[in-house]
């Protein structure tokens, strides 16, 4: 098994990490304190084709695997993770229209998406149905060639600040079978937001909630067929999960080097903080269990890139591994400034904020924990894995 990278990939990462460094580095505080959303900065990701990762070419993406845009992801975090997390979930959105949207859906929406022009946001969660989402109550009834789009979503980033919502609303029976994917237009009539909440972290990027009132939606809007959208929110959360812990490895990488600094430039009791064995201890331990997890991670995006039939459980290990992982590290980071990495002044408390709520999102540990433990217990995944 070879874990290098191969030459495309040191490239992609060379060109993600200068962007990260020259263009979000020097502005992610700020972004973070003020609440800034950086549309500007995320229009020239696009440029850079990172706003259409693995969209097909044919759409105006550069059509990569998922672990060709985990690597470039990864270096985006170690800047901003919050701003990273946004062109992950743009990306997933994005997607979706291209892959199940018809040939007008994706003449309508891609051309802008693809360039960061316009941004997308993906509607799944609601008030009552959060780990739960096959119980959602939003309703697409139909109506001649349309549909009327009835309910509400909770915590869906860049919401008042899109153009296109790709929301999951029930359309037939209870259960994750009567579920189905529209793109709806941000601004349509009878769509209405939330107050902007106010939050831990992520404050690169808006989080509101969204109202739908009778909302007019045409048939052709739907995105594949009545009854698939369960299945294509979970195929988008696949990838969604190892969007979102490389996002964490990146922050924990930028944390480690923050602490490596740090303690090799701080003196206490006549010497250095990193001439102590404790602190050469933790250090060796936060390098290790990074590595561990970008392992993991890039594994799970390698067995989505091969469509492997355990897909979906080796992605939820990577998450639950890396999105604790991840925050651990910032964690250990933190405790390795004192009391400097408290305050706002040194990152890593930033950090440690945007990288908390990876262990939440996309499904949060405790679910990934029940989608592997089903697979261990009823479906005997352990001789697959071998």
């Amino acid at each position: 098994m070879d874990f290098e990278l191969n030459d495309d990939q040191r490239a992609f990462q060379a060109t993600a990490r200068q962007f990260a460094r020259d263009v979000m580095a020097p502005q992610a505080a700020e972004w973070d304190a003020r609440q800034v959303f950086p549309k500007e900065v995320l229009r020239q990701a696009g440029e850079l084709g990172f706003m259409a990762l693995y969209t097909p070419e044919a759409d105006g993406g550069i059509a990569l695997g998922r672990l060709d845009s985990a690597i470039i992801l990864e270096e985006l975090a170690s800047a901003c993770p919050s701003t990273a997390a946004f062109i992950s979930i743009h990306n997933m959105a994005l997607g979706m229209i291209a892959r199940y949207g018809t040939s007008d859906t994706r003449a309508l929406w891609c051309p802008g998406l693809t360039s960061g022009e316009q941004l997308a946001s993906y509607c799944l969660t609601e008030p009552n149905a959060g780990s739960d989402a096959a119980a959602l109550t939003t309703r697409a009834d139909r109506d001649g060639d349309s549909y009327r789009l009835n309910g509400g979503k909770a915590f869906i980033s860049g919401a008042g600040d899109t153009d296109v919502l790709v929301v999951m609303a029930r359309t037939g029976e209870a259960g994750p079978k009567g579920i189905t994917a529209f793109a709806v237009p941000a601004r349509a009539d009878g769509v209405s937001y939330g107050k902007k909440e106010e939050k831990m972290g992520w404050n690169s990027q808006p989080t509101r909630t969204i109202s739908f009132d009778n909302v007019l939606i045409p048939a052709a809007a739907r995105l594949g067929d009545e009854g698939q959208g369960f299945a294509i929110a979970m195929e988008g959360l696949d990838g969604g999960r190892i969007n979102i812990a490389t996002c964490s490895i990146g922050a924990a990488q930028a944390c480690l080097q923050f602490a490596i600094a740090h303690v090799s430039e701080r003196k206490q009791f006549g010497q250095r903080i990193a001439d102590f064995q404790n602190t050469q201890f933790k250090l060796a331990d936060m390098q290790t269990e990074l590595v561990a997890a970008r392992q993991m991670v890039r594994l799970g995006a390698g067995k989505l890139d091969s469509n492997h039939s355990e897909k979906s459980a080796y992605c939820a290990m990577a998450k639950r591994f890396a999105t604790d992982a991840g925050f651990a590290v910032c964690n250990d980071a933190l405790q390795l400034h004192g009391g400097y990495g408290y305050i706002r002044e040194y990152p890593v408390e930033r950090f440690l904020r945007d990288s908390r709520v990876h262990q939440i999102l996309e499904g949060t540990n405790e679910i990934m924990r029940v989608i592997l433990s089903r697979r261990l217990l009823i479906e005997g995944m352990t001789e697959i894995l071998r």
